[in-house]
């Protein structure tokens, strides 16, 4: 059974694979521009002074999400 959690649960510098997005249309659309496809590797790199937004690396780029959309990403 695999082990999935969501991404703004994922701690600074552990590395885990996009499962799937629960978000809503063009929010999801967007998503998947940016790189948060299934299958994609990404890393929280960063949290902000006050913990929120998160800086996350995935497809080579560096891209900052609310913790609230991050929720929305299920990770393995």
């Amino acid at each position: 059974m695999e082990d999935l959690t969501t991404l703004d649960r994922l701690p600074v510098g552990r590395r885990a694979t996009v499962a799937a997005l629960a978000t809503p249309g063009g929010q999801r659309r967007r998503m998947l521009e940016l790189g948060f496809v299934p299958g994609a590797a990404v890393t929280p790199v960063q949290e902000s002074p006050w913990g929120d937004p998160v800086a996350y690396s995935v497809c080579g780029a560096v891209i900052a999400l609310r913790r609230a959309d991050a929720r929305l990403i299920a990770v393995r």
